[in-house]
């Protein structure tokens, strides 16, 4: 698979065809460990100052283009929004019969995702969903205490609550850094083949948030859409604006 080099970090150029034959690969394997990273302009900025995000995202195994930016700094064809990735695994596990679970977001945000996601896809088994625990930028809990329940003897940490149910695909909406650092830490201590950052798309999916207007997206303005709707990303476009000059200038 080509990559690009966008800033020091590694771009896949990947199209939502070929993405999703990988990993329909990977799962066919025995014992996969697998995960994807979905890097946009955003993602390349704060690698810019956190070097552990940075190896994180060099290292995954997919690396997604997220991001129409991402076009004016390389030579990436194709662009794929997480979200829209995340659905097409969904629709391809409700064929295929592969298990998902959904970990992240809050007030239940997890669940009704992937309750709307099963009535769109009948055959999605949907294995686990659940808020989980807050994270913070080192990808750790933000409550390190281990709270034992007497009736079962375990933790409450969603690593420990599903560890003993196999899942094929984890979606894990912590958000950005965060998730991505939780999943490198902790990958091989939970039962799921391959696990991917997906930021708010829990938001998105369950409806709680409108997505753009189809034209939007198409014209790569999803992110006017978001700012307009949250006016407090207004720091986080921020990002955008110092990734278009790098590109221009360095």
């Amino acid at each position: 698979m080509e990559s690009a080099n966008i800033l020091g970090v590694r771009v896949d150029k990947v199209s939502m065809l070929q993405a999703v034959s990988l990993v329909e690969s990977w799962l066919k394997e025995k014992n996969c460990k697998k995960y994807i990273v979905t890097p946009n302009p955003e993602f390349i900025m704060a690698a810019q100052k956190d070097e552990e995000f940075k190896k994180v995202l060099n290292k995954s195994d997919l690396a997604i283009p997220d991001g129409a930016g991402l076009k004016l700094a390389s030579d990436i064809v194709c662009t794929i929004p997480g979200v829209d990735f995340l659905e097409e695994l969904c629709k391809e596990s409700s064929e295929k019969g592969f298990t998902v679970g959904f970990l992240g977001g809050q007030n239940g945000v997890a669940k009704e995702a992937a309750e709307c996601l099963q009535k769109k896809y009948s055959g999605l088994t949907v294995i686990f969903s659940e808020d989980g625990p807050k994270i913070n930028l080192d990808g750790e809990p933000e409550d390190q205490k281990i709270r034992r329940s007497e009736d079962q003897n375990v933790s409450d940490s969603p690593i420990f609550r599903f560890s003993d149910i196999p899942v094929d695909i984890l979606f894990v909406g912590f958000g950005q850094i965060k998730q991505e650092k939780w999943i490198v830490k902790n990958l091989d201590k939970i039962p799921a083949k391959v696990a991917m950052g997906v930021g708010g798309s829990f938001d998105y999916l369950s409806g709680r948030v409108p997505r753009a207007p189809i034209f939007m997206r198409n014209l790569g303005l999803e992110w006017l859409f978001r700012l307009i709707l949250q006016p407090w990303r207004i720091k986080r476009q921020l990002a955008l604006l110092r990734f278009l000059f790098l590109i221009r200038f360095t």
